[in-house]
């Protein structure tokens, strides 16, 4: 008999398990993104925060270090995410994923060349949308996931959107161990996508400083914030927000031009590009002339904390849970550990145990 655990997301991604681990910038590096594979749940290589033309060499030293599927996820209003695409067809990477600005034209050149398309959606009209626009699965985030958010609880989001489209959803938001999956799988979900939980892994090139101050989080800690970008992101309260919520608006704009100087060296786009990009962000998403200035900001104090490891002075982009999670387990123990409690919930579950 076939475990409820093998779902039709195992079948499409190639994966043993229905977890994923996302594309977190300056994280999810080949060592991650293998590793994750490697230990049966499907690894996402992050190419939103390195150059173009390093995403083709960045995907030969993952598949180096793994025989398995994995995915590649980049920004496709971004500057070279034509680059990137044409990376991704020519190394048979499995999975390409992207949120924001999706390119029906990049989207449909990825399929025809059977590449496994899924977006991040954060509202049931983006998840419609996205299905309309050729996504083979979605993986929905809600209100308690990291980074960027919204305020729909994943519970809820979870549900509303596998009512509202045929194709995989993938809950996001909240989720740390089996007794989670199978909370999801419950809601309507085909497997789980997490990023915190697999930021405090042994194979994350987190600093110890910036891991110690996830685990050092509690709930509380964890919160929603507007003074980077102009938009609502989740993250660890530290001395950073603390300071940015002292400045005025004009400090914060120019904050937002040096990182955006900051960005453009980090990842070879030219002004233009990013200016298009900019624009592209601003349509897309309704954003404020304010809220594409300081769209610099996120990416580059993220990367003082999550690489260079400065969690003082940088972003700490976190979801709800790192406030219940103390360790800091290999890949391979932390899938493991959270397929054995599942199958564990769902035996209890069916003899009825308390």
């Amino acid at each position: 008999m076939t475990s409820p655990l093998h779902t039709p997301l195992c079948d499409l991604l190639g994966s043993r398990y229905p977890i994923v681990q996302t594309g977190m910038g300056w994280v999810a590096t080949p060592e991650l993104t293998a590793a994750a594979s490697n230990a049966g749940a499907f690894g996402f290589l992050a190419a939103a925060t390195i150059p173009p033309d390093q995403v083709g060499p960045a995907i030969e030293r993952t598949q180096r270090l793994t025989d398995r599927p994995f995915g590649v996820n980049f920004l496709m209003d971004a500057p070279g995410a034509d680059v990137i695409s044409e990376a991704v067809i020519a190394h048979g990477v499995r999975a390409a994923g992207y949120n924001r600005a999706p390119d029906p034209s990049l989207i449909q050149r990825l399929k025809a060349a059977g590449v496994v398309c899924i977006p991040t959606c954060g509202a049931v009209k983006h998840a419609v949308k996205a299905e309309k626009l050729g996504a083979d699965a979605i993986i929905v985030q809600g209100a308690e996931g990291g980074g960027h958010t919204g305020s729909v609880p994943t519970s809820l989001l979870v549900s509303q959107c596998a009512d509202a489209v045929r194709v995989p959803i993938l809950a996001a938001g909240g989720f740390r161990d089996g007794r989670g999956l199978v909370a999801a799988l419950a809601l309507g979900a085909k497997g789980v996508a997490m990023g915190t939980r697999f930021v405090l892994t042994r194979e994350s090139p987190v600093p110890d400083a910036t891991a110690q101050r996830f685990v050092a989080a509690g709930v509380d800690d964890v919160i929603v914030s507007t003074v980077l970008d102009g938009m609502p992101q989740r993250m660890i309260r530290n001395e950073l927000i603390d300071e940015l919520e002292r400045k005025g608006p004009l400090a914060r704009l120019w904050l937002s031009f040096r990182n955006a100087m900051e960005l453009r060296r980090a990842t070879g786009a030219s002004i233009p590009d990013l200016l298009r990009s900019g624009l592209a962000m601003r349509r897309h998403e309704r954003m404020s002339r304010s809220q594409m200035l300081m769209a610099a900001n996120a990416p580059i104090l993220a990367r003082r904390a999550m690489q260079d490891g400065d969690p003082a002075g940088g972003y700490l982009p976190s979801g709800t849970v790192t406030g219940v999670i103390d360790d800091r387990p290999s890949c391979a123990e932390l899938v493991a550990r959270i397929v054995e409690e599942a199958e564990t919930t769902l035996k209890n579950l069916a003899n009825g145990a308390r």
